[in-house]
């Protein structure tokens, strides 16, 4: 399908009815974030509509624009969320019926929430895309339209209402909008209606660092699938962009922002802090960016930053205030080690100065020295506190960014391996749903001693482990063969500096150790 150009694209847009279910939200001023980045940012409150989400514009432009017949053959979605509850309410309100398939991971507070609104439910699959699959297959059985999420022409020009918005709330054009980038239609939409208008505005995509598929389709010239993503801003893991906005982002977007997890949960706070407003991971992306990008360019005028959709479950919150700090660099995750006597911990905590101990993990291992875990408030730059530590020769490693230190290894105190085996530490995640740990611990089961087990969930699809097998060298072929078999998605982690500090055996049986990771490293 060619691009159309940007006055059909605005044409489009101005044509569409999403003013029958949508609101026109506000575009509020945020004081507060605005003294932070040194400029003015506003932010556009798409977490106020019906759904909690802007996907609603979209999905009833394009249910609203099919003739008679196809509507009368109905319509089926695939989606975990919001693009869901935007089909499932068009659809109420247009007289259609809907089929929406969801993975069995969703979480029941959003299979209720697209019940409720008198779609129909279909669970298949673990994720998105083997329930985008059974959605296709089914639309193509039984003649429904299947209303894609983001690479539809009517789809975009309903997302491109926004960008209309945005233009008409402010006196004058904006210097950045920042739209976060999913599949690819909320920025096309914003993109192509703002660019017809002022040209001279920048649209910045944001991206999580771990689910960054635009930039990649960028990079490589085309949509490419980057396969497994990240899972925190579940809103915007999307594997591989859409064609039409892939087309549509590589003419109109000036740049491309990618942000941390860390950042996103200092991101939610800052927005609840300055508007009291919970939104999900997904719908954060853009004041994050805005925050990171202030670090390099200084506002020249207004800054927008989209709050995209606050469908959130209430028990990621917990998980979010917990990476908020560091996000914001306010605290450090440090491995240091120190004398293994009495006093030396009060010595320590002395040679912090004014940074204070936010957590301190450690049990004793009969050695000289004491390997601890130790979470700090800086009151001053880490690199300050890091030389001072230094001078006084404690031994510190920064694990601020060690993503298996801040999901697993904050939670777990002694957990040394007190013999020479030989130990393999792995990461999994797999999806969480009813039977899902035993499912797990089955496959697991059997051959090989698990040595150490660590399990989180956060309310998301996905759940963590981090788990420890005694794997003889023989063994390292099998090994290998067997995680791959698992199916589930998985990181060696033996060579992790984190689990190296904190779950290998004492110095006393390190030989062994160093043996396991050579294994897994490949090192000569």
């Amino acid at each position: 399908m060619a691009v159309p150009g940007l006055q059909d694209f605005l044409q489009r847009a101005l044509r569409a009815q999403v003013y029958d279910v949508a609101e026109r939200t506000p575009l509020v001023a945020a004081p507060t974030l605005s003294e932070r980045i040194g400029g003015r940012l506003w932010l556009k409150r798409e977490d106020l509509q019906p759904t909690f989400s802007f996907k609603l514009r979209g999905a009833y432009n394009c249910i609203h624009l099919l003739s008679e017949e196809q509507r009368s053959g109905g319509v089926i979605a695939a989606s975990a969320g919001n693009h869901a509850q935007g089909v499932a309410l068009a659809a109420r309100k247009l007289g259609v019926a809907a089929t929406i398939f969801m993975p069995r991971t969703t979480p029941e507070i959003k299979v209720r929430a697209v019940a409720k609104l008198g779609a129909h439910i279909q669970l298949a699959g673990d994720d998105y895309d083997a329930a985008c699959a059974a959605a296709l297959e089914e639309a193509d059985r039984s003649g429904a339209f299947f209303v894609h999420p983001f690479d539809n022409l009517d789809v975009i020009a309903g997302q491109g209402t926004v960008g209309i918005e945005i233009t008409q709330q402010l006196p004058e054009p904006p210097d950045v909008i920042f739209t976060p980038i999913g599949g690819g239609g909320l920025a096309a939409g914003i993109a192509s209606t703002v660019k017809a208008i002022y040209p001279g505005v920048r649209i910045i995509g944001v991206e999580p660092e771990d689910a960054a598929s635009m930039k990649a389709a960028l990079a490589a010239g085309a949509p490419v699938d980057i396969g497994s993503t990240g899972i925190f801003a579940d809103g915007v893991a999307v594997r591989k962009v859409g064609q039409l906005t892939f087309d549509v982002c590589r003419e109109l977007l000036d740049d491309i922002v990618t942000v941390s997890t860390d950042q996103v949960c200092a991101a939610m706070r800052s927005i609840f802090e300055e508007s009291r407003a919970v939104v999900e991971p997904a719908g954060a992306l853009g004041v994050a960016a805005a925050l990171k990008y202030a670090q390099e360019y200084r506002p020249r005028g207004d800054w927008v930053a989209m709050l995209c959709g606050a469908n959130i479950n209430f028990d990621r919150l917990g998980h979010v205030a917990e990476r908020c700090a560091l996000g914001d660099g306010a605290e450090a995750l440090l491995s240091v080690t120190i004398p293994e006597r009495p006093g030396s911990f009060l010595e320590f905590c002395g040679a912090l100065g004014h940074s204070s101990v936010t957590e301190f993990n450690y049990r004793f291992n009969g050695s000289k020295d004491a390997r601890v875990f130790v979470g700090v408030k800086l009151e001053e730059a880490l690199e300050q506190l890091t030389l001072r530590l230094h001078k006084r020769d404690y031994r510190v490693t920064d694990l601020s960014g060690n993503e298996v230190a801040k999901l697993h290894l904050r939670h777990m105190v002694g957990g040394l391996l007190p013999s020479t085996e030989r130990e393999r530490i792995v990461q999994f995640d797999f999806p969480e749903r009813p039977g899902a740990l035993l499912e797990f611990l089955t496959v697991l089961a059997g051959r090989w001693s698990i040595s150490l087990f660590h399990y989180r969930n956060h309310g998301s699809a996905h759940a963590w482990v981090l788990a420890g097998f005694l794997v003889p060298e023989s063994d390292d072929a099998a090994f290998a063969a067997f995680l791959e078999e698992t199916g589930y998605r998985f990181a060696d982690q033996t060579g992790n500096l984190a689990c190296t500090d904190f779950l290998a055996p004492p110095e006393s049986l390190r030989p062994a150790l160093g043996q396991a990771v050579k294994a897994v490293t490949g090192g000569g």
